[in-house]
Formats: structure tokens, sequence, C-alpha cells
């Protein structure tokens, strides 16, 4: 398919690209708000831990590490499940499920449910963005199918690397668990919101013409 649908050069390209100047917009925005939920969960984690638990390296690193089992298991089920239900129910149903795992992930009371929040929390936050590959490559038409998708998801992080800093602002004003929850919650609920705008193509053959192309 890529070969098919080759361009001779960039301006081909470029132009290409500009045509579905609609479709990039929508995944640049969803791109955006997905960007913000993995690195706003993931990112200033370990200084959550270690400022609000007061962890060292060792107990961060064990917590980390038992989350990232959750979000390889997460991606992996809820790929399977968007199979079967569709991309977009299945990427809400872990937005509004991780909004949900909130108050265990950033309000333990214990060590044992606070390893049950991390690892819950990565399960939906990763089970969102292991529909992602598919999701974007059916969306995206033959023409620009090879570059639209990782363009328009280089751009995203790009808007949404900033979160680290935002949070790391919030905290000087409030606790960490108030300024991880905050932000969770608030672009969880995001992102759900513009996946649920946005259109499905589940199924899709690559290289049919479809129309409205």
């Amino acid at each position: 398919m890529w070969k098919s649908a080759r361009h001779e050069s960039w301006g081909q390209l470029g132009r290409a690209i500009a045509s579905h100047w609609k479709l990039f917009l929508f995944l640049l925005i969803m791109l955006t708000m997905m960007n913000f939920v993995s690195h706003g969960t993931q990112d200033m984690y370990p200084t959550f831990l270690e400022r609000y638990w007061g962890f060292g390296p060792t107990q961060r690193l064990t917590v980390t590490a038992i989350s990232m089992i959750g979000a390889i298991t997460g991606g992996i089920l809820f790929g399977l499940l968007s199979d079967r239900i569709g991309r977009r129910r299945s990427m809400i149903i872990a937005l509004v499920c991780a909004i949900g795992a909130v108050p265990l992930w950033a309000f333990a009371p214990s060590l044992t449910l606070l390893i049950v929040g991390a690892f819950l929390m990565q399960f939906m936050v990763q089970g969102a963005w292991g529909i992602i590959p598919a999701h974007l490559s059916e969306l995206s038409p033959n023409s620009v199918r090879g570059f639209l998708p990782g363009f328009a998801y280089q751009c995203g992080v790009l808007v949404a690397g900033s979160v680290a800093y935002i949070e790391a602002l919030f905290a000087e004003r409030m606790s960490y668990a108030m300024a991880m929850s905050a932000t969770a919650a608030t672009v969880f609920a995001g992102a759900a919101l513009v996946i649920a705008l946005g259109r499905e193509k589940r199924g899709i053959n690559f290289g049919e013409v479809v129309i409205n192309e």
C-alpha cells in the first residue's frame, strides 16, 4: 500500500496532507489529548511518589514497574476488545474507567492500595493507547496513511509535552496528589469527549477506495 500510494516529492505529500486538513486537525487534537493522558499520568509520577509518599529510588522503581505491567496488559486486552465493540467505544470505556481509578491512584490510604491504583491507572491509560495505532491507520486515507498518523502524533506530543510543567506549577500551589489527580481527571474527560466526536472505520480494508475519503 505504501509503495502504490507513495508520493514523488515532499511537495506532493504536503498537498495531500493539506487536502485532508480537517482530518489532520482532528487527529492533532485527539493525539494532543491522548498524550496529555499518558504523559500526565507517567512523567511526574515518580516525583509524586517521592514528594507525597517519601519513597526512595527502589520503591519508586517497584511501583512504576508494576504500573507498566498494567500498561502492557491493558493495551493487549483493550486492543482485543476494540476489535469486537469498536475503537471509539473501547477507548472511551478505558478513559472513563481511568477517571474512576484517580482517587485510588492519587489518594490511596495504604501502600497495597497505591500499587493497585497505579496498576489500574496504567491499565486504563495504555488500554486506550493500545487502540491508537489501528484507529489512526484506519482513519487515514490511502494516500497519506504512511505519513499522516506519525506526523499528527509528533505534533500532538509537541503540544502535550507541556503537561509536566503544568503539573509542577499546580504542585507549587497544592499537594502533588491534588495536582496529579486534577490534571488526570480533566484530560481523561477531554480525551473521551474528543474521541466521541470523531469517526471510526474499524475493519476497513487498506487499498479500497472509500467515498468521501
